[in-house]
């Protein structure tokens, strides 16, 4: 059913994962005084831009999955398992965010010296998408639980 906890956790995590797509996930200030941000398609900044299109599809497949699984509601176990690869992407996708962060000085803005960098409030949204879909696998299981041991009753 549409009005189990669940789906407020899944809906709850998609939105989380469509704002991060929109929003910065981290700012980079360099010595010249150029401020290059982080966000889930590009590293950018007013005058230059360098794809982070990998990072981008992993976001976009992570904020959709929360949407078909909610409508998968007759199906409680592919519900379990279709949480259990929203909870690995979403580790995808902190993973990414963490490399773009650290590697960025390094690699992408080799040549000027990274002065300041600090995350975005898009940068948490995963790491929050990624408990509420474990909240939401875990009552989806207990629900599971619950119908099979009352068809036993029966």
């Amino acid at each position: 059913m549409i009005q189990r906890i669940q789906t407020l956790y899944l809906l709850l995590a998609a939105a989380l994962m469509t704002t991060a797509l929109f929003a910065p996930i981290a700012s980079f200030t360099v010595d010249s005084g150029d401020v290059y941000n982080l966000n889930a398609f590009a590293l950018s900044s007013a005058t230059e831009s360098q794809s982070t299109i990998w990072m981008g599809i992993l976001m976009v497949v992570a904020a959709v999955l929360p949407f078909v699984t909610i409508f998968l509601f007759k199906n409680r176990m592919l519900q379990v398992r279709l949480c259990a690869v929203e909870i690995v992407l979403l580790l995808g996708c902190i993973a990414f965010v963490a490399i773009y962060f650290w590697l960025a000085g390094a690699n992408a803005l080799e040549d000027m010296g990274v002065a300041h960098r600090h995350f975005g409030w898009a940068a948490i949204m995963p790491v929050v998408a990624l408990i509420l879909t474990s909240l939401a696998a875990r009552a989806t299981f207990k629900d599971e639980v619950l119908v099979r041991s009352l068809d036993r009753i029966r």
